[in-house]
């Protein structure tokens, strides 16, 4: 979850406090001014709850309208069924943003749908903005044997309601992990931000492991 915020630039990554080996995963935190020199701050998000008691996994943040940075991770519970889950920040004066709540109706997001495995359904896309209006956001899963990049839709970022069709899927593996999509406007070399409207004549990758 990388984020550039009020003239700071925030990495976010998946961190093990106990040792550079696999499991008790939370989200680390650094900061830096220049992308060079990097401050290590407190875990971001550490797994004290119910449907992240197994891991804070791979995740992404969203800046909503009036500059509100939010983070959307998937949690595992204590059967390792995986769910989506959403923090906000404590303080969003504190320039390094050192405090992040979780939502109090985690988790926000179940593979509950028929056809979906509950420990294949993880790594949530930054959210973007659809011509209708509504958020947009893609989840790494496993459907009906295939692997799928799930469309989800909501109004306001807490309550999504699943697409009927996937963003893509394909029968040559059963699971996708880590998707992004991003967009890109040809002849122009500088990103473009999916959390506001897109121009005309930009084109979207999708991405994924």
């Amino acid at each position: 979850g990388p984020m550039y915020f009020n003239g700071i630039y925030h990495e976010f990554y998946q961190y093990n406090l106990n040792g550079p080996i696999f499991g008790d995963i939370v989200w680390g935190h650094s900061v830096s001014t220049d992308l060079v020199n990097w401050i290590g701050l407190e875990p971001a998000l550490v797994r004290d709850t119910p449907s992240d008691i197994d891991g804070c996994w791979t995740g992404s943040v969203t800046i909503l309208p009036g500059g509100k940075p939010i983070i959307i991770y998937t949690g595992g519970d204590i059967d390792q069924h995986q769910a989506q889950n959403i923090a906000f920040p404590k303080n969003r004066s504190d320039p390094y943003l050192r405090e992040w709540i979780k939502a109090p109706n985690n988790p926000v997001l179940r593979p509950d749908e028929p056809g979906m495995n509950s420990i294949e359904f993880r790594d949530p896309t930054t959210g973007w903005i659809g011509p209708d209006g509504l958020w947009r956001m893609a989840v790494g899963g496993e459907l009906n044997g295939y692997s799928a990049a799930l469309l989800y839709k909501s109004e306001d970022f807490l309550n999504w309601t699943k697409v009927d069709h996937p963003l893509y899927s394909h029968n040559g593996s059963n699971m996708w992990e880590c998707p992004d999509f991003f967009a890109v406007l040809p002849g122009n070399n500088a990103g473009l931000d999916l959390s506001a409207a897109i121009p005309q004549g930009a084109k979207h990758a999708l991405k994924m492991s």
